[in-house]
């Protein structure tokens, strides 16, 4: 059975229903495709979730959420003192989001500490990592410089790394360091899953066309550059696929991080990349037609049913 490692930050997400209501769910961008893998490839991959959360209940509530959706817990710390990550997201009637962040002293900043209990040899263990630019830009400068070197130890030696540059400009200490970084990472990713808006912002690039051009520099690719509703550009092949866009997009939030998750469980099924961008895309169109980043359990059934 392939074992999969999703690396990142997993937090309490408030999605905003009225001025008054929100309503409580559990997410973050690489747990949210962790959610969706282990649904598509239900039987076939053990998935698992590395980052450290608290004692508190709401720590207790997103194991709880694990547990649910079959997410291995074998390799989450838990900090003595500090607590999850909470974020706020408010929807604009085009369903685009705005996100309101309290993570600045989370749990998960200490990952790979000397002091925590998960250090960087259990990548070995993975036949797959997929960390994405907010795993690598919550860590503090010396733990994200090792986990970035263990990963390419990791691919080195026939692992399998999983990146998505997914950009959050307010937790990288500088754009230079941003860029510096998701450079190092596109040089030796072996799977590329880029989102052109993000890509725009960290190098500067004029259009999508100043995108892929760089990103073909550095050879044969796999992977796909998110485009929205344009569809998205297969790496590999240097073509863009065109699909239909949702119906009634109620809420943006995961649409990158289940396109991602559609893509993956696809690449790790021996999918042709054709039917790997269809089922991401689809995914993606589902999850956009409703609130918060996970979708309902009777659509997670359903996708499970489907898949299987």
């Amino acid at each position: 059975m392939t074992k999969i490692a999703c690396i990142g930050e997993v937090m309490i997400e408030l999605s905003l229903q009225t001025a008054e209501t929100a309503q409580i769910g559990i997410a973050g961008d690489t747990y949210n495709t962790a959610v969706y893998l282990a649904h598509l490839l239900k039987g076939r991959a053990e998935v698992h979730y590395v980052t450290v959360l608290g004692q508190d209940a709401f720590s207790d509530r997103i194991l709880a959420h694990m547990q649910t959706h079959r997410i291995a817990q074998n390799f989450v710390g838990r900090h003595p003192t500090k607590t999850p990550g909470l974020y706020a997201i408010e929807t604009d009637d085009q369903g685009e989001r705005r996100f309101g962040y309290w993570r600045s002293d989370s749990a998960a900043r200490t990952l790979f500490e000397p002091e925590c209990t998960i250090d960087l040899n259990i990548l070995s263990q993975f036949d797959l990592v997929y960390v994405s630019g907010i795993s690598l830009a919550i860590l503090p400068p010396t733990q994200r410089h090792a986990l970035i070197e263990a990963l390419i130890y990791y691919q080195a030696r026939g692992g399998i790394v999983a990146y998505d540059s997914n950009h959050r400009p307010k937790l990288w200490e500088s754009p230079e360091i941003a860029r510096e970084t998701n450079a190092v990472m596109w040089d030796f990713a072996t799977l590329a899953l880029p989102s052109v808006d993000d890509e725009m912002r960290i190098f500067n690039d004029a259009d999508a066309s100043d995108v892929i051009a760089r990103m073909c520099k550095l050879g044969p690719r796999v992977g796909a550059l998110k485009q929205g509703n344009l569809g998205p550009y297969d790496l590999e092949q240097d073509t863009v696929q065109t699909y239909g866009a949702a119906e009634n997009v109620v809420d943006s939030t995961a649409a990158g991080d289940s396109f991602n998750a559609g893509f993956l469980a696809g690449y790790i099924a021996g999918a042709s990349v054709g039917e790997r961008l269809i089922q991401a895309h689809n995914l993606a169109a589902r999850v956009v037609q409703h609130r918060g980043a996970i979708l309902p359990d009777s659509e997670l059934v359903r996708l499970a049913n489907r898949t299987g």
